[in-house]
């Protein structure tokens, strides 16, 4: 054997020792441990070689092409002219060709303004001229009669492809942001057919809320383009379904909003829509702007209720605070009294609140009483404390306990309390109330036919 054999032999056995070592520990077995003559004889790696899969054509991410789309609609709608039952039809057999769902918002564009929208209003041109088409809402006549007739595209379009009513939503949030783009005459057409879009349920109301953008509302573009909606509306649906309206989408606090800042006031408000025959919205603006300051007062009077002030301050201050804001003195008195009602922890126990409430309530009569001053104010809180009762189990028995306290205090008068027994009561727990206020009352009307007949003598 020559030496490189021995030396070969030789440097197996080591090897083959030193692996038995190392299975014998629990550390792993590395490369650093074999020789490198032991790693020359080790077995090549195979090389991993695939077959190159092709990708199916359903599965390949179509390009988004809005131009391409674009020039399709167009194509269609130019074909289609004036007649806009072909239009309709065009649209409605192009959707199973073309992608509604991928470019519902480019249709859109095309539909209002003629073409693609870039931001600020203009129309996407290629070159130096725009790619447009007069097919469109603002290519349209102005006059209502067009714009019914447009209304019925949109209405067919989006029955057909529902998944199209919330892009619809989106899109006019951003359209109206352009309407300072727009010429007179195209942010006309809008505000007139959107008055149709939010009366027909294609939009909601709340889609004009994005006019209050501080650059339309400084340039008296949002409230131009709110009062075309508006006089559209009132004159296609009448202004009671306007209100209704404005309710529900949330406009009706904040219809200042979309005036310049330098005009909010009351009198520029009154004055710019009664102007425009739109009555209903001051008194809409004037009810939501009495709902606000109410609010105001009821949290000023619990801050200064929770602060111990003291109750001749605490009359100035609501008084003064109602007098700015024109609210009435009868319905101060139920603001108060559901104030103060807040502000004790009731007793569960029905034996033991009737106690609580009236210790309660005596910190309080001469708050009470300087929002008493007329029968009307007198009768409300009567109300209130009915109501207040029925509402809560535990107070059922206490009523006739607090009208009295009220009476001795002179919060109630006697008038008042005959008046609200035999006919101005609430239907709630009637008959248990009256019943408690029987005897009361008996009384009362006793002692007053004794002083009329006292009166008669003398």
């Amino acid at each position: 054997m020559n030496d490189n054999c021995r030396n070969k032999n030789k440097c197996n056995s080591e090897t083959q020792t030193q692996i038995k070592r190392l299975f014998k520990r629990p550390s792993t077995v590395t490369h650093r441990f074999f020789p490198i003559c032991c790693m020359s004889q080790k077995t090549e790696k195979p090389v991993l070689s695939g077959q190159r899969i092709k990708t199916r054509k359903r599965d390949e991410k179509e390009k988004y092409d809005p131009q391409g789309f674009r020039d399709s609609v167009l194509q269609g709608l130019d074909k289609a002219g004036t007649d806009l039952e072909a239009v309709s039809k065009f649209l409605d057999t192009a959707g199973s060709k073309l992608d509604y769902r991928r470019y519902g918002e480019a249709l859109f564009d095309i539909l209002i303004a003629g073409g693609l929208l870039v931001p600020g209003g203009s129309i996407a041109a290629e070159g130096d001229k725009p790619c447009k088409t007069e097919c469109c809402l603002f290519g349209a006549p102005e006059d209502m009669e067009s714009m019914h007739n447009y209304e019925q595209v949109f209405i067919k379009l989006m029955r057909r492809y529902k998944y199209l009513e919330k892009m619809f939503e989106e899109e006019m949030k951003k359209v109206l942001v352009f309407i300072k783009g727009f010429s007179e005459a195209e942010r006309r057409k809008l505000a007139r057919m959107t008055a149709l879009w939010i009366s027909n349920g294609s939009v909601p109301p709340s889609v004009l809320l994005v006019l209050s953008n501080e650059h339309l509302v400084k340039d008296n573009l949002a409230l131009d383009f709110l009062l075309e909606i508006f006089i559209t509306w009132k004159n296609e649906k009448g202004l009671s379904s306007l209100v209704t309206a404005l309710k529900r989408g949330g406009l009706e606090g904040k219809l200042m909003d979309f005036f310049p800042p330098n005009k909010r006031t009351e009198e520029h408000f009154k004055s710019v829509f009664e102007e425009k025959g739109l009555p209903d919205i001051v008194k809409l603006h004037k009810a939501q702007a009495s709902q606000g300051a109410k609010r105001d007062l009821q949290m000023q009077l619990e801050e200064q209720l929770q602060e111990g002030r003291q109750i001749r301050d605490i009359v100035v201050d609501i008084k003064d605070l109602a007098t700015r804001n024109n609210i009435p003195e009868h319905e101060i008195i139920g603001i108060v009294w559901s104030t103060v009602m807040s502000q004790a922890e009731w007793n569960k126990k029905e034996e033991l609140v009737a106690e609580q409430a009236l210790k309660h309530l005596k910190q309080y009569t001469l708050l009470l009483e300087a929002f008493t001053t007329t029968a009307r104010s007198e009768l409300a809180l009567m109300l209130k404390v009915q109501e207040f009762c029925y509402g809560n189990m535990i107070f059922m028995k206490v009523f006739q306990k607090i009208i009295l306290l009220f009476y001795k205090t002179d919060v109630l008068s006697e008038e008042v309390i005959i008046k609200w027994y035999k006919e101005d009561h609430s239907s709630k727990g009637k008959m248990l109330f009256l019943d408690q206020m029987k005897k009361f009352v008996e009384w009362l009307q006793s002692a007053e036919e004794e002083s009329e007949s006292g009166e008669e003598e003398d």
